[in-house]
């Protein structure tokens, strides 16, 4: 939000704190020091975009915002095959990341959410994209034999055009260990603005439970409309750092077999 007139006999400034002088330094530091960093930012630098308390990934997601060219226009790539990342919602929304993987860039081109739709629906919608597909990575429940069909997900979009071979099922994990994957893969992300509006918001907003009563931030995400988007591109970063791309990050630590006296 810039400064300016906006309309004849309206104008708007920000002000921050730190530029104000109205708030002695020394007051300000000592306030910076009894607040973290966003609430900080909140407060005094008045920073909308600053992370929420207990947000995962509120920092990374602001830092890439403030870079200008890493929430943008990020236009599809005929000549490098999509990846996407589902989270299957049997009850709710169905979410569905679209990447390349251009370099040792991500590039996120796309995003799909819908709310109480028969899977055949969001097979049509992928399908329907104009993008050569490379890999599509599912959650480990999807091998599940569902009750009402007797057969997997796998086994029930396979005629519908989504083929096993092309099928990737995302490694079984913790979800802190999937959410220091995401941590990782984010500074190497670019994601278009606009089709990925509602995933952008859903990151930035996707955050842990925290205890009114006792003002205390709990070890589990809350469950609420950001953890579809959460959960398909933790299923995208753990399959890409793991099987893909192998950043590394995650590998198992080979020790040198040697002691010391």
């Amino acid at each position: 939000m810039e400064d300016g007139t906006l309309a004849e006999g309206w104008f708007r400034r920000t002000l921050k704190a730190s530029e104000t002088g109205i708030i002695p330094t020394a007051e300000l530091e000592s306030l910076r020091t009894a607040l973290t960093d966003e609430q900080y930012a909140q407060e005094f630098e008045c920073s909308f975009e600053a992370a929420i308390i207990g947000a995962y990934y509120g920092k990374q997601m602001a830092s890439l915002s403030q870079q200008g060219d890493r929430i943008a226009g990020v236009p599809y790539d005929p000549a490098a095959r999509v990846y996407t990342a589902w989270d299957l919602g049997y009850r709710d929304a169905t979410a569905i990341w679209f990447v390349q993987v251009i370099g040792r860039e991500i590039h996120v081109i796309d995003y799909y959410e819908c709310i109480g739709s028969d899977i055949a629906v969001d097979v049509k919608a992928v399908l329907n994209k104009p993008y050569n597909y490379a890999k599509h990575i599912f959650p480990h429940d999807a091998w599940a034999t569902q009750k009402q069909t007797g057969k997997t997900t796998i086994e029930f979009i396979e005629p519908l055009g989504i083929k096993s071979e092309v099928v990737e099922r995302a490694p079984d994990h913790r979800v802190e260990d999937g959410i220091s994957n995401v941590v990782m893969l984010l500074p190497r992300c670019w994601f278009d603005k606009n089709k990925c509006a509602r995933g952008i918001e859903a990151l930035t907003l996707y955050r842990a439970e925290y205890d009114d009563k006792r003002q205390v931030i709990k070890t589990k995400p809350l469950h609420d409309w950001t953890s579809h988007a959460a959960d398909a591109f933790r299923y995208l970063a753990m399959t890409l750092d793991n099987q893909i791309i192998n950043t590394g990050f995650g590998r198992k630590i080979e020790y040198a077999n040697q002691g010391y006296a």
